[in-house]
């Protein structure tokens, strides 16, 4: 029989859960560590707690931030979180890891994408290897067709990839499942088994099953429509460009010496870009560059001036300038021409 091959197989080094193939049958007896578990990603005890957890790692989430983020914790859901480019949906995933705190394992999602980058695949230039090492040697120490194959077809030869990674990992992590939207429905069928069961399939080795739950986040720009049997599977969240008044907060919590006026200024200099008809509206991270690079020029306004010197911080297509350029840039310079005035 060979190893790993069923459920009730285990070898070296199972006892002690060091491999993935021992965890087919050590997953099945998850008492023997789960207080360790518990104790390495213990849950929180309400969304206050989780909404204070990520205030102190730099990120301010609202309340249906906040609690879709403590569900996950305490359900043991993935979640899906959808919304515009630049809101701040990956930035979530990377603060729920430094909050917990727990590894943060990504898959950055791309056309074309499939399971032997997603999940896993065979060494097969080492597994060649080792046949040609094994067909080479003495005809009386050979080993037969089966104990090779059987050999060939175990961990180490075994090249994993973040979903197995995450779902082998024996510390409780994030999984952050980045731009699903970009994929095709056949990828999105590949995760319902990990997203439901939180296992991986391998036919040469068995079903191996998280011994810690990962917090899976998925992200989503709404490029398509994804499929329902996925959002079936996960909580759901929409996040949008916040208000003035929100995104205030933000600046200055990561740009905390920037003038609250010339914070409030910069960001509704920010709103007027978005509400034009641009092909990238500027997110939030630019914002905050902005914020730190005025910080940098020692500028005490926005004005005209200033606004074109550093608009290529929040506008990235010469497109996009022309327009920016005519209708905000022409505004601030009215209104510094009304306050020269008003002097």
């Amino acid at each position: 029989m060979r190893a790993g091959r069923y459920a009730t197989a285990r070898p070296a080094g199972a006892e002690n859960g060091s491999t993935i193939i021992g965890r087919v049958a050590e997953s099945a007896k998850p008492a023997a560590s789960s207080s360790a578990t518990r104790a390495a990603g213990e849950p929180p005890h309400s969304v206050a707690e989780v909404k204070d957890s990520l205030r102190r790692v730099g990120y301010l989430a609202d309340e249906p931030a906040a609690l879709v983020a403590y569900l996950a914790q305490r359900l043991g859901k993935p979640v899906l979180v959808e919304g515009p480019a630049g809101v701040g949906k990956t930035e979530l995933a990377k603060a729920i890891s430094r909050a917990t705190p727990r590894e943060l394992i990504r898959l950055q999602c791309y056309e074309g994408l499939d399971e032997s980058k997603a999940l896993y695949e065979w060494n097969y230039r080492k597994q060649l290897l080792r046949i040609q090492v094994e067909s080479s040697a003495d005809p009386s120490e050979a080993m037969s067709w089966e104990a090779v194959h059987g050999d060939i077809f175990s961990e180490e030869f075994l090249l994993m990839r973040p979903l197995l990674h995450a779902i082998a990992a024996s510390d409780p992590v994030v999984l952050l499942i980045d731009e699903i939207d970009k994929t095709d429905q056949e990828f999105e069928a590949m995760l319902l088994e990990v997203l439901s069961d939180f296992q991986i399939s391998i036919p040469e080795l068995g079903v191996i099953e998280a011994r810690t739950r990962p917090i899976v986040v998925l992200t989503s720009n709404n490029s398509r429509e994804l499929t329902e049997a996925l959002k079936r599977r996960c909580l759901y969240l929409w996040l949008d460009y916040p208000a003035v008044e929100r995104e205030m907060e933000i600046v200055r919590l990561h740009a905390p010496e920037i003038d609250e006026r010339l914070a409030r200024r910069l960001v509704e200099v920010v709103h007027m870009v978005r509400q034009l008809d641009v092909k990238k509206p500027p997110s939030i991270a630019e914002s905050i560059d902005w914020a730190r690079a005025l910080l940098l020029l020692g500028a005490a306004d926005l004005d005209g001036s200033v606004f074109e010197r550093t608009l290529s911080i929040i506008v990235k297509h010469r497109s996009d300038m022309d327009i920016v350029s005519e209708r905000v840039g022409m505004k601030l310079g009215e209104a510094q021409l009304g306050a020269e005035a008003a002097r």
